[in-house]
């Protein structure tokens, strides 16, 4: 039963970073308002497994067995940047770098020449990838995550991204 109580908990503190709603939330990962509140609150009796991880799926968490030892990244391993930075890169001509994502991230403004490259990664990148750059800027430049997060909604309106978990 524990093992609930921290996916609620999990649940909670990225949903309220992301800056979802629990209705959002539920129409998201095809659950009931009701069974996100009861999951976030402690009272869900049981969830399956298959709607644990649709749930976490939508939020860019994963669903483990095992111990996690949290750490730096590996060495050879691309940071969430490094990755983000290389991946929009593949449909364009010009290349941005990664300290102007960086950049454009924290600040939630995008220069017309960039905003390709941020759509395509708001609009496409995985949850959990988005999810793994907002907390590479939280570590590295001690700011908020309901920010960062505020930053990247920021930005899909402003190139009128309709991907649901922007609205």
């Amino acid at each position: 039963m524990a093992t609930i109580h921290e996916l609620g908990r999990a649940v909670h503190t990225r949903r309220s970073e992301m800056g979802l709603t629990q209705s959002a939330l539920a129409s998201l990962s095809g659950l009931s308002r009701q069974t996100v509140n009861q999951l976030e609150n402690g009272n869900v009796q049981d969830l399956s497994l298959g709607r644990a991880d649709r749930l976490a799926g939508v939020l860019g968490l994963s669903l483990q067995v095992g111990g996690n030892v949290p750490g730096p990244v590996p060495t050879g391993r691309m940071s969430p940047l490094e990755r983000a930075a290389k991946s929009i890169q593949v449909s364009y001509k010009t290349p941005m770098p990664v300290s102007e994502l960086e950049a454009v991230l924290l600040s939630g403004q995008v220069s017309p020449s960039h905003a390709p490259h941020v759509h395509a990664l708001l609009d496409e990148a995985p949850v959990s990838l988005l999810a793994s750059l907002v907390d590479q800027l939280h570590r590295e430049h001690s700011m908020d995550k309901t920010r960062i997060w505020a930053n990247f909604r920021k930005l899909a309106h402003d190139l009128k991204i309709r991907r649901g978990i922007w609205r």
